[in-house]
């Protein structure tokens, strides 16, 4: 099952990193510019945090098997819709749809976690579910990106919605049953861990959302990089955020450590978007800059979901998750936009520092909440 549920996060994102990794293709075949392909991420994101609350009711009423085949079959239709498109419109439109995987995709494994997974397992699991996300990140940033070389960046995403649709039916043979479904109280307001969550991810959003989208761009336009070096930029984030995510939410699996880790991969995180500051001048920082944004910046999203495991309330996993996730792809919708009109400038750099700042101020967020908490254990 472990398997499965990395499979559905890595295709609940796929369209992201493939517009991520594809982009200096589709800027030349499509004729969309540098803020219409952030706006792409904006779109898709913006769906997802809409989304996101119904998403998690529907999750904790209806149960995780059900939601995880629509996940995956919604998704090889986007997918297909994207390969299809003629021009930036029907492309914004076919990306949007792919935010509904996007909402479903946190609360439905959860609740599968929950479900079938022992809790001394859950931090290790779901770390490998969560690593699914970066994994998919790799698949568009090296065979994928190769692939569009030889087929053309439409082969490439159709591969992966055939891809998406066979994992569709896996997850219709292999899941087992839904319980019967079930009214559970809806909260549509975040509170407490949740709260603190749903702003911290906000922001880790906004910084994670801008790398992802035109690291690919700023290696082609600013160093000089060919589109498959630049595509390969992207597969080293994602390796390095499998890594990352795998290692922390098992060091996360003790909820004492837990709580601290968020404030502290934030400042490994300001620390990477430095780096991409300083790449201009000193081109190979770029590739130690990727690796340190996965280490840091995408594992903190996997130690969330951890959190959220250990202290959602009962029957409350999939909403809590799903708020969570909402500030996540707020943050995915705000930051590209507001990179991509920097980009578009040439002023990568000013972006970089851009990035730097969102990640400070979710380290801002994490450490004030660590600290609340560990007032609130010594009280207890």
């Amino acid at each position: 099952m472990t398997a499965l549920l990395t499979c559905a996060m890595a295709f609940s994102m796929m369209q992201l990193f493939l517009l991520g990794a594809l982009g200096p293709r589709l800027v030349a075949d499509l004729g969309v510019s540098p803020t219409v392909l952030g706006l792409t991420t904006t779109v898709g994101f913006a769906t997802a945090a809409v989304l996101s609350p119904a998403g998690g009711r529907v999750v904790d009423r209806v149960g995780p098997r059900r939601c995880l085949m629509a996940l995956l079959a919604v998704a090889a239709v986007a997918l297909a819709l994207i390969g299809t498109a003629p021009g930036s419109g029907f492309l914004l439109a076919a990306v949007a749809l792919g935010g509904l995987p996007q909402a479903l995709a946190n609360p439905a494994t959860n609740k599968a976690i929950l479900a079938a997974v022992p809790p001394a397992r859950r931090g290790s699991v779901t770390g490998m579910k969560q690593s699914g996300v970066q994994l998919g990140a790799f698949a568009a940033g090296l065979p994928l990106a190769a692939l569009a070389g030889l087929t053309g960046w439409r082969g490439a995403v159709w591969t992966a919605a055939g891809a998406a649709a066979v994992a569709a039916v896996w997850a219709a043979r292999t899941l087992p049953a839904d319980p019967p479904a079930k009214s559970t109280p809806t909260v549509w307001v975040p509170r407490g861990m949740t709260a603190w969550l749903m702003v911290f991810s906000l922001l880790l959003g906004c910084g994670i959302a801008s790398v992802n989208t035109y690291l690919s761009l700023y290696g082609t336009e600013r160093l000089g990089l060919g589109p498959t070096a630049a595509g390969a930029l992207v597969a080293v984030l994602g390796v390095s955020g499998i890594v990352g995510r795998l290692g922390w939410s098992k060091v996360a699996g003790r909820p004492d450590r837990a709580v601290r880790l968020p404030g502290s991969l934030a400042v490994g995180a300001v620390a990477a978007a430095l780096l991409l500051a300083g790449s201009s001048s000193a081109r190979p920082l770029v590739w130690v800059a990727a690796l340190a944004v996965g280490v840091f910046a995408v594992a903190a999203n996997a130690v969330s979901m951890v959190l959220v495991l250990q202290r959602a309330e009962p029957g409350r996993a999939g909403q809590d998750s799903a708020l969570v996730s909402a500030g996540f792809f707020a943050g995915f919708a705000v930051g590209p936009p507001v990179f991509g009109v920097l980009a578009e400038a040439g002023r990568y750099g000013s972006g970089w520092l851009l990035v730097a700042a969102e990640f400070a101020g979710a380290g801002v967020v994490a450490l004030l909440w660590s600290v609340r908490e560990r007032r609130s254990d010594v009280l207890s």
